[in-house]
């Protein structure tokens, strides 16, 4: 089955996969977890996927990679847990956020760096914690993807409406 929990990460200790999964001790000692993991995600951001030789090619397969493997970890989770989709499994903030940024060059120009990921923060957590346009539906999915995909999706989301803001920016 395609959506079929991956099982790689059923032989880990539970230490490990939570610490993983938790981000260390960010999602499950700090209040308001999600917005942490996403600060968390700005970090990633800027550290792996800040260089513009990186092209979207590479950038996408690191997504995808890092995304996986995401799956895999929250999946595993969510079941060592015994919840569905726990608010201190951030690890999906984290993958999910360089999908707000991709074409970041179209969105700076006349807005500062800093200002377009402040913005990409801000949009991106209102896409996750509210998930319209169908984003919780997601959620259903089995496992990890149920964690992980609605993320992504708030993350393209917010690169959708990031675009649209820069272009709304540029023309007044």
């Amino acid at each position: 089955m395609l959506l079929a929990q991956p099982i790689w990460t059923r032989r880990w200790p539970t230490p490990l996969v939570l610490a993983l999964a938790r981000i260390g001790p960010i999602g499950a000692h700090l209040p308001a977890p999600g917005t942490w993991g996403s600060a968390v995600g700005l970090l990633w951001v800027v550290g792996a996927f800040w260089w513009p030789q990186l092209g979207l090619g590479c950038t996408l397969a690191l997504v995808l990679a890092s995304s996986y493997a995401a799956v895999a970890i929250c999946g595993e989770a969510e079941l060592r847990l015994g919840k569905t989709d726990p608010g201190e499994v951030i690890l999906d903030e984290v993958v999910a956020m360089p999908l707000c940024f991709l074409g970041w060059p179209v969105m700076v120009g006349s807005i500062p760096a800093w200002g377009v990921l402040l913005a990409g923060f801000a949009v991106f957590r209102f896409y996750d914690i509210l998930k319209p346009l169908g984003i919780k539906r997601l959620q259903s999915l089995p496992g990890g993807w149920g964690v992980v995909v609605d993320d992504l999706a708030a993350g393209l989301a917010t690169c959708v409406t990031l675009r649209v803001g820069a272009w709304l920016w540029a023309m007044r």
